[in-house]
């Protein structure tokens, strides 16, 4: 193991440790993520999240109460040649030993007019769960955390007129067996920032064409309703500190008895038949 590896797992063990080890596991804990005999394809996107996602599952699995096998998968949807080498170099670098294979999801997406990321996202899902299934997998995880969790249901709840948050776990509708996990759901984006930097590490961002040109040009869609969703909870914060965490802990406690209507298994309830 090389002395940069060692100073990155020391900063994991030390200075993060109630930053981001110990709310990895617990997330894993307190949602039963894995299970005994789950074979997990942990999917690296290059960024920061997934990167650091891909690091922490390798450490925990030694250290897990129940044994689990756990494939490292690196999909390039169509990267610019000098992101693909950057993914790859971080991944080296963290010593994640990982499987890459090649996908034109990006040249599909960026054609299409109308929301372009939200295709995109599906396609990239849809091909990693086919891919982690060839690998024998029953399980993909993927590295969202706790500010996307809180972000996805202010804006479901601001732009999509619906209570919905992002679960921590996920069985596949389009394959069948296959569970999607998250085990960053527990971690702040800022301190995963804070290990970045730290650690003198840099990631890639989105990488598509479609978000550079959205970026250039101040962002479009979807791109721009997440920025606002961003920016209004930090303002916030500046009131309300522990804004986001009632958010959190507001979508585990949910009380139906108060709710006018809601859907589940796909089948739509009201409170009128409380009624009758």
């Amino acid at each position: 193991m090389s002395e940069f590896t060692q100073k990155v797992q020391k900063s994991i063990f030390g200075p993060f440790r109630s930053s981001i080890w110990e709310p990895f596991c617990q997330a894993i804990d307190r949602y039963s993520l894995i299970q005994e005999g789950d074979r997990i394809a942990v999917c690296i996107s290059g960024g920061k999240d997934s990167m650091l996602m891909a690091k922490l599952m390798q450490l925990y699995q030694p250290l897990s109460p129940v044994p689990f096998e756990v494939r490292y998968l690196i999909m390039d949807p169509g990267y610019h040649e000098r992101n693909r080498q950057k993914v790859e170099s971080n991944a080296q670098l963290l010593e994640i030993p990982y499987t890459l294979y090649e996908s034109d999801i990006f040249a599909i997406a960026n054609h299409q007019e109308k929301n372009p990321c939200f295709l995109c996202a599906k396609m990239r899902r849809g091909c990693l769960y086919a891919r982690a299934q060839e690998m024998g997998c029953n399980k993909i995880a993927l590295g969202h955390h706790f500010d996307d969790v809180i972000e996805t249901t202010v804006m479901a709840m601001f732009y999509g007129a619906q209570l919905q948050a992002m679960p921590p776990i996920l069985d596949s509708r389009n394959f069948p067996g296959m569970r999607l996990i998250r085990p960053l759901y527990m971690l702040r984006e800022e301190d995963i920032i804070r290990w970045a930097g730290e650690n003198g590490l840099s990631f890639i961002q989105c990488a598509c064409r479609f978000t550079e040109e959205a970026e250039l040009h101040g962002g479009e869609g979807h791109l721009s309703k997440r920025k606002e969703t961003k920016q209004l909870l930090r303002e916030l914060r500046e009131t309300h500190p522990n804004v986001e965490q009632n958010i959190f802990d507001a979508i585990h406690h949910v009380d139906l008895d108060a709710v006018l209507e809601w859907k589940t298994q796909g089948k739509r309830h009201t409170f009128l038949e409380r009624e009758s």
